[in-house]
Order: structure tokens, then C-alpha cells, then sequence
């Protein structure tokens, strides 16, 4: 050998959602009023770099919509949002075919950018569609990857005073933004939703508090049983959180200025961004309620009780129309889940069955990390039972 071999490495980089966007000029005007920043479909290449970097038979494109639901939050969060969406080999916008849309929601620290970033020897979400559908388990059909990241990490997909209103930012905004520029089974039938962790939490979330959105859900391992997941939690984001003072936007701001986080800050923003979601105080900065004394650690059963009303298996039980309404309602989680989310997805489906309603629940031999490869079997579970014209 002559020498060292050069290596070329290419890096799909995840940014932070508070960051601006970048603003292509010259774009239109939505139906609803909102700024359109990409040129028309008709325009857009046959295949698109990201694609061919991604090696799809398919294609992806990354739309920029901005939502109202978000403007003006308390974290400075911008409105405007990246989409990235997944469309099969053969697509003809312009032809009589409709397609059903898979909607997916990432999980806690993700984003659109972290989704479909690639790795060797591992199949990111939009490849698992495109295999799906190469092989012949899943008919063609458009998927969604919605962006619901915070400066706190994550959003829940739930509407917040404090984050912004994430869960009517994907039923109203992304689903209608979809729909208006995309041919879609554009009715309930024709969209399911999907996600991991957090995102599968957001899917519960959404089917059952808004209803007539989806026709589908799929949770894999996602957030349930509150009282288990996160009592362990609050001890340490409290020792945490003391030292610096007690102090939420000085414990934030030298979290952000780390080049690299420990377990228990990570663990500190992540009931951080839990508490802007589920128990909001005001609209300015870090106005919301810790379910915990910060001075002492005392669990505050008073706040605590407002993110249990947001808990999956105690939602359900109250939401017996909405989730009937589904034709399908799908749960996994692997047996070794660190957070014992496990736990959560059974005594949900044990509290659905008990109403009366058929659920797909599965286990696996496997933590909480790496499980993307649970797509291949939500997505065609989820296909099957969608309309396609």
C-alpha cells in the first residue's frame, strides 16, 4: 500500500429548533395564511440529493412550515418547522393517485434532522418505509416526520401556556399543510400516527385527545405510568437542580454551554421539559411547577396530579369513544426498557381490553435504545388498516 486511504465523511447535523431557520424567498401562500418556504412540487428533481444519499427507491423532502399554534412561546422556540416527508417510488404529484400518510413523532432530544440522519449498519425510519414497501409488506404511501423539539428537549405533542401548542400545531398545522400540498386520502381513514418514547407517547396523546385526526396509533415503548417512570427521577434532578442555587435558567444555561452532559443533567432537563409541558404556570420562561419541592425534594402531589392527567393508562379509561373510534390501536416495548415502560404499555392495554376494545400489544427481548427496527412491523400493521383512495 502506497499510504493512508482518504475517508470522506458526510454528517447529517441535528440543530436545535431554536435556531433560526433558514427563509427561501420567493415562496407562496399556504390556504391557511402561513408562509410556503419551498419551491412547488412540480419543480423539485426527481430524485433529491437526500435521497440518493440515503439510498431510498423512494424520495424525501424537507418542507419549512410555520405555525401558528407556536408563535410567541415562553422558550423562544421559532414557529417555523422543518417536515420531512417520505414519498414511494412512482409518485406523480400531479397524478389521480391519493396516498395515506404515516405521521411519525420523534422522541425526548430528537428532531426531523435526528430522524433521518443515517449510520452504518443501522436503518433510520424513512429507510424501514422504503424497505417496506420494496419488499411488498406495505402498498406505497407518503410518511410524515413531525418536528416537536423545545430548548428544554421535547415538547409531548401536547398543548402548553409555557411551550407553545404543540398537539394543535400537528393536528391543525402540519396535517393541513400536508394535505394542502400533497394528494392524500385527506380525511381520517387516511392518516395514522406513529412514534418512539416520546413520540409514542405523542401518539396515544393525540388519538385520544383529539379525535377524528387519526384512524391509527402505534407507541413503541412509549411514556406511561408516571408514578413508576419518574418518582426515581425527581430525587436526583433535585440535587441537581440545587446545585446551582435552585435555579432553573442558571442550571439551563450551563446545561447549554457544556460541550458534553451527564447522566443526571440529562436526566434534569428531561423533568424540566416534562414540567413545561404537563404542568404549566404562565407564558414567560420557566414558568411552570416541579412536582417536587426544590429546597426538600417532597413530591407536590397537588402538581403531580396534573401530569398524571396526562398519563396514557389513566387517560385511557376516561376515553372510551375516542379510542373506538381507531382501527387500530398498536403498543410495543421491549422487556428490558430502562424506564419500565414495559409496565405502562400493559396496564394500558389491560385497562382498554377490560372496555371492551381489541389492542396489538407485543414485548421483546430488548432495552429502550436501537429499537427502529419496530417499524418494520408498525408500519404495515398501520398501512393495513388505512384508506388508499
Amino acid at each position: 500500500m502506497s499510504g493512508p486511504i482518504p475517508i470522506i465523511v458526510i454528517a447529517l447535523i441535528a440543530t436545535a429548533p431554536r435556531k433560526p431557520m433558514p427563509r427561501i424567498i420567493g415562496g407562496e401562500v399556504s390556504q391557511r395564511g402561513s408562509a410556503v418556504l419551498y419551491p412547488p412540487i412540480s419543480r423539485v428533481m426527481a430524485t433529491s440529493e437526500l435521497g440518493r444519499l440515503l439510498r431510498l427507491d423512494g424520495d424525501v423532502r424537507v418542507d419549512f412550515i410555520d405555525s401558528p399554534a407556536l408563535r410567541g412561546n415562553a422558550l423562544g422556540d421559532p414557529a417555523e418547522r422543518p417536515l420531512a416527508i417520505y414519498t414511494p417510488p412512482g409518485f406523480d404529484p400531479q397524478g389521480s393517485r391519493r396516498y395515506p400518510v404515516l405521521y411519525v413523532l420523534h422522541g425526548y432530544t430528537g428532531d426531523v434532522a435526528a430522524l433521518i440522519g443515517a449510520r452504518p449498519w443501522e436503518t433510520n425510519v424513512l429507510q424501514w418505509a422504503d424497505r417496506a414497501i420494496a419488499s411488498g409488506s406495505m402498498p406505497p404511501l407518503l410518511v410524515a416526520i413531525v418536528d416537536g423539539n423545545t430548548r428544554l428537549g421535547g415538547s409531548q405533542y401536547v398543548d402548553s401556556m409555557h411551550n407553545g401548542d404543540y398537539a394543535t400545531y400537528v393536528v391543525r398545522d402540519v396535517v393541513a399543510h400536508v394535505d394542502a400540498r400533497y394528494p392524500t386520502v385527506a380525511r381520517e381513514g387516511g392518516r395514522a400516527v406513529v412514534g418512539k418514547s416520546s413520540g409514542g407517547f405523542g401518539a396515544l396523546y393525540l388519538t385520544m385527545a383529539h379525535p377524528g385526526v387519526f384512524a391509527a396509533f402505534a407507541s413503541h415503548s412509549g411514556d406511561s405510568n408516571f408514578r413508576s417512570t419518574y418518582f426515581g427521577e425527581f430525587a436526583a434532578t433535585q440535587r441537581t437542580l440545587e446545585a446551582h442555587g435552585g435555579d432553573i435558567a442558571r442550571f439551563v444555561d450551563a446545561f447549554e454551554a457544556k460541550p458534553k452532559r451527564s447522566t443526571a443533567e440529562m436526566m434534569a432537563i428531561n423533568i424540566l421539559g416534562q414540567a413545561a409541558a404537563y404542568s404549566p404556570r404562565a407564558r414567560e420562561r420557566y414558568a411552570f411547577d416541579l412536582p417536587f419541592d426544590v429546597a426538600t425534594g417532597e413530591i407536590r402531589d397537588d402538581v403531580f396530579a396534573r401530569w398524571l392527567a396526562f398519563d396514557p393508562m389513566e387517560m385511557c379509561v376516561h376515553k372510551r369513544d375516542e379510542l373506538a373510534r381507531l382501527r387500530l390501536r398498536y403498543l410495543d416495548c421491549g422487556r428490558r426498557d430502562e424506564y419500565g415502560l414495559d409496565t405502562g404499555a400493559r396496564i394500558f392495554t389491560a385497562r382498554v381490553r377490560e372496555l371492551g376494545l381489541d389492542v396489538r400489544h407485543e414485548e421483546f427481548d430488548d432495552d429502550h435504545r436501537n429499537i427502529g427496527y419496530r417499524y418494520a412491523v408498525s408500519f404495515p400493521a398501520l398501512a393495513g388498516v388505512l384508506e388508499f383512495s
